[in-house]
């Protein structure tokens, strides 16, 4: 996702690029949470940072260890559409949290890929099939849910616009114990945006943002490949997830003219 923030970027006309700003989190403003791994589990860590008027926003982090590189990098930094939702995490005598496998029926209600399936879902029919079943009603659900209603009447009779899933190429999920007994789960997913024109003798023109991947030259349909990080609390017995945020990137686009 960062390196197509940059690709993007480099695309746009000079006019249009932003200049970079160094930056950095406040860590008094930063909870840390850190669980026990035994020797050989992968090590990685959650942060919650608030930033703002009164710490309005608050962002999950993860960061991972990297065996072969043998340095920690940042995974996941995924917005939260509301601090309030943002759970409490259970911490031990020694102030350490609790991983969870979010891959284990048995260890949560909705597993990692229940969950990304019900994502891509939102996106794709608008939570009909498996979105509304997994995901309670949410902020973060329901602009998942606008975002595919908005975007596939884009071209109203002239084309058309379909989500599909695609390959999620860091299928890793991240998820601690709450106070309350539930998860916060963190995890990635992929999907598709094919635009096409309706007929014969209209073509789409690609957007600036486009650039850096299709160029300028028109074409009858594109396909963009979007990576998204989603942070959801999810029960650990029968019941309805809630999706708190998330944030996509589009990091691959492709059209007629650009991969004949």
């Amino acid at each position: 996702m960062s390196v197509a923030d940059y690709k993007q970027d480099e695309g746009l006309p000079k006019a249009d690029r932003e200049k970079y700003k160094p930056w950095s989190y406040n860590l008094a403003s930063t909870d840390v949470y850190i669980p026990r791994f035994t020797a050989g589990q992968p090590k990685w860590f959650a942060a919650v940072t608030y930033s703002g008027k009164n710490n309005k926003y608050a962002r999950v982090l993860i960061m991972a260890e990297q065996p072969k590189a043998q340095r920690w990098e940042m995974v996941a930094a995924v917005d939260l559409d509301d601090t309030k939702q943002v759970p409490k995490i259970a911490l031990d005598a020694d102030g350490y949290a609790t991983a969870i496998d979010a891959t284990s029926p048995k260890a949560v209600a909705a597993p990692a890929d229940v969950l990304r399936s019900a994502v891509i879902d939102n996106f794709s029919t608008g939570g009909d099939l498996t979105g509304k079943k997994v995901f309670a009603t949410t902020k973060t659900s329901k602009r998942q849910i606008k975002v595919h209603d908005e975007t596939i009447h884009k071209f109203g009779s002239r084309g058309t616009t379909e989500f599909s899933s695609a390959v999620t190429e860091f299928p890793d999920s991240y998820a601690l114990k709450t106070a309350d007994g539930r998860a916060l789960v963190v995890l990635a997913h992929a999907h598709t945006q094919r635009d096409a024109v309706a007929h014969l003798g209209l073509q789409i023109v690609p957007d600036k943002e486009d650039r850096a991947w299709l160029g300028t030259t028109p074409s009858p349909s594109f396909t963009y490949t979007f990576t998204c990080s989603d942070v959801a609390t999810v029960p650990t017995t029968p019941g309805k997830s809630q999706l708190i945020g998330y944030t996509c990137r589009r990091t691959a686009a492709e059209g007629l003219s650009t991969s004949a």
